[in-house]
């Protein structure tokens, strides 16, 4: 489990990364006190210049609206599972950048997160040990047969609403973190369309069946308004064969 305190289908390409690592690799910044992270002065992910990119231009709601003919838990477990895989994926593209120096606490905004053990025992965590564990996790629940069952007929368990909704959380505090500690590696790459896209598609599937409270995902609720506003229609060019 994962506590905050106040101061937490797209294809990426390939991209040579090394060089980034002597621009943005920085050392520590010391550690939060306890109640705040070290901050910025500007989200600078919140720039039209950034959130007007995408990779698509479509209503990413017609993704996910449960269609007539499928089980409701078989639609929260194709799209759970799909943006654990996502997610997982976007964040490997700045793991070399999230280290314990760079990130010595699970940030996002003005919130730190910390992490429960099975025990119940609180940690504080840097971030990449933090993303381990979600991770880990997830991967975890998402491959149990008893939990995610993938054999005809097998049934979900009862508790199975509420597993989804908290790897929901979990996977907000990955995409929280990466706007707000490496969105600039993520631009430097450009991979801001890629990410944007993610977490628009992220947004508008927990939204449509309330897989999380909004009061914990108002600190970035600027970005998923900025990013769940359609995009004006662009102009066309119209070209004449010849």
């Amino acid at each position: 489990m994962a506590e905050t305190e106040e101061d937490p289908a797209v294809d990426l390409p390939d991209n040579p990364r090394g060089r980034l690592w002597n621009i943005f690799h920085r050392k520590g910044k010391g550690k939060p006190n306890g109640k705040k992270p070290p901050t910025e002065e500007k989200k600078h992910y919140l720039d039209a210049e950034y959130t007007k990119v995408r990779v698509v231009d479509f209503d990413l709601k017609e993704l996910v609206v449960l269609p007539r003919e499928i089980d409701l838990n078989e639609w929260l477990a194709c799209n759970t599972t799909t943006f654990f895989n996502l997610i997982n994926l976007q964040y490997s593209t700045i793991s070399e950048f999230c280290t314990g120096e760079t990130c010595p606490a699970m940030t996002a905004c003005n919130t730190i997160y910390y992490w429960y053990d099975e025990k119940g025992k609180k940690t504080k965590c840097t971030a990449p040990q933090y993303v381990d564990f979600v991770m880990s996790s997830v991967q975890k629940l998402v491959t149990d047969e008893d939990i995610f069952p993938t054999k005809y007929g097998k049934e979900f368990p009862n508790t199975f609403d509420s597993l989804v909704k908290k790897i929901c959380k979990y996977l907000f505090h990955v995409l929280g973190h990466i706007y707000w500690s490496h969105n600039k590696e993520t631009v430097a790459m450009d991979l801001h369309g890629h990410l944007n896209t993610l977490y628009t598609h992220f947004m508008v599937f927990i939204r449509e069946f309330n897989l999380m409270d909004p009061k914990e995902t108002s600190i970035m609720d600027d970005l998923t308004e900025a990013l769940c506003t359609p995009l004006p229609p662009q102009p066309q060019n119209h070209v004449t064969e010849r």
